[in-house]
């Protein structure tokens, strides 16, 4: 039996505009998202009726260990707002006590007040999207903020941290933008090393073919690091953040002891969580269930749920966990790796299958294991840092060829 769901996501789709790498299902307000009367807050007050709805016909469950409130961008939302949508989800299934709950915040939407008062209705954790330090790279990638916001940001929210009124922060960074090389790269490390964040998230630019960036790519026009330049950025990141004393514990997860994001490891452990909102996925009894990503479509998927029909269907509580090819894809992302066993017999697998299939698996692997950027101990495996991990697709690739022959 899979273990209910102790963590939940709410998705805040809303943006001041979307930036040029970003594929995610977020509604562009424009600047004047937060005035009076404006479309943009008909469209806010609106999203939100659908999202409480949502929340209210869900079946219950066990009290709540993580909250993440992610976009889109939460901090363009008035204080009460949130703090309704929180109360919403603690009337319906409780908070444990202790329980992480971290809210997604930009620079260019919010000053220090605001911070104290989203800490007010109970948020313990920010996750600050900063993306870089340096104007022309902020510019280049469509962000709103310069880089004297973004600092003023971190100090604001460093010094709440210090003051024991959060719990942790986190910095996110992309590497491998448009015009980086090593030597700027390192500048934003040291600034972001400099800021006192406790957790860096660096994420490796990906890019998306319905995006800015993806048809500049297609046209040639997209001066990103070649793939070489890259696995050395990454190498130089995991050397410089190690010898200030973060640890990776995923891929593109640093952090200092005791301030690893306990709501991100719950999506590579495999466990279950809830999903509320436009385009927001759930695995609530370890199903993926993504929402529509529009929100004419989620509001007509509403419409056509009731109570008894999500318990019916969406929400119904299942006997298996995640398929063993997605056990292992977000599994590997994680430092400890896999216990390909444990997780074969925990699917259901029994030990002349795992014999069989786990064998074979091995022999797809051999040749990253020979090379070295993928370890076996004591039945685990796990991606080699940073060999492993910044070649991690190509070990991905031989577990779905191996995934495919067996089906």
């Amino acid at each position: 039996m899979v273990a209910p769901p102790r963590s939940a996501y709410l998705h805040i789709p809303f943006c001041h505009k979307r930036c040029f790498y970003c594929d995610f299902s977020i509604i562009p307000l424009g600047d004047s998202a937060q005035a009076p009367g404006s479309p943009g807050i008909n469209s806010i007050n609106a999203y939100l009726d659908l999202l409480h709805r949502e929340i209210s016909i869900a079946p219950r469950g066990p009290a709540l260990s993580t909250i993440y409130l992610g976009g889109g961008t939460p901090s363009l939302l008035k204080k009460d707002e949130l703090g309704d949508l929180l109360r919403n989800l603690q009337r319906k299934f409780g908070f444990q006590d202790g329980a992480e709950i971290t809210m997604e915040v930009d620079p260019a939407t919010f000053v220090e007040n605001d911070l104290k008062g989203y800490i007010d209705i109970g948020i313990n954790r920010f996750s600050l999207g900063g993306q870089s330090f340096d104007d022309i790279t902020l510019a280049s990638i469509g962000r709103k903020h310069n880089g004297s916001q973004l600092i003023e940001a971190c100090n604001w929210v460093n010094d709440l941290f210090k003051e024991g009124m959060l719990r942790s922060w986190s910095l996110d960074l992309i590497q491998n933008l448009p015009g980086l090389n090593l030597s700027k790269w390192l500048i934003e490390l040291e600034k972001a090393v400099k800021t006192e964040a406790p957790h860096l998230s660096i994420y490796d630019l990906t890019i998306e073919p319905d995006t800015v960036f993806g048809r500049r790519h297609e046209k040639g026009k997209l001066n990103i690091p070649i793939e070489s330049e890259a696995q050395k950025i990454d190498f130089v990141t995991n050397r410089f953040l190690k010898s200030k004393g973060f640890s990776r514990y995923e891929i593109s997860s640093y952090s200092l002891p005791g301030h690893a994001s306990r709501h991100n490891r719950v999506y590579w452990s495999g466990s279950g969580w809830w999903g509320f909102g436009m385009g927001a996925t759930s695995a609530p009894w370890g199903e993926r269930f993504s929402r529509p990503r529009t929100i004419a479509g989620y509001k007509k998927w509403l419409d056509q749920q009731g109570s008894q029909f999500l318990e019916r269907t969406l929400f119904k509580e299942k006997s298996k966990p995640m398929p063993l090819d997605e056990l292992l894809m977000i599994g590997l992302r994680r430092r400890e790796g896999v216990h390909l066993e444990e997780l074969a017999k925990n699917v259901g697998w029994t030990q002349k299958e795992c014999d069989k299939n786990l064998e074979l698996l091995h022999k797809f692997w051999l040749n990253s294991l020979n090379q070295g950027s993928l370890v076996r101990k004591n039945g685990r495996y796990f991606l080699s840092n940073p060999k492993g991990m910044q070649i991690s697709n190509q070990v991905l690739i031989q577990m779905f060829l191996w995934w495919d022959s067996l089906n």
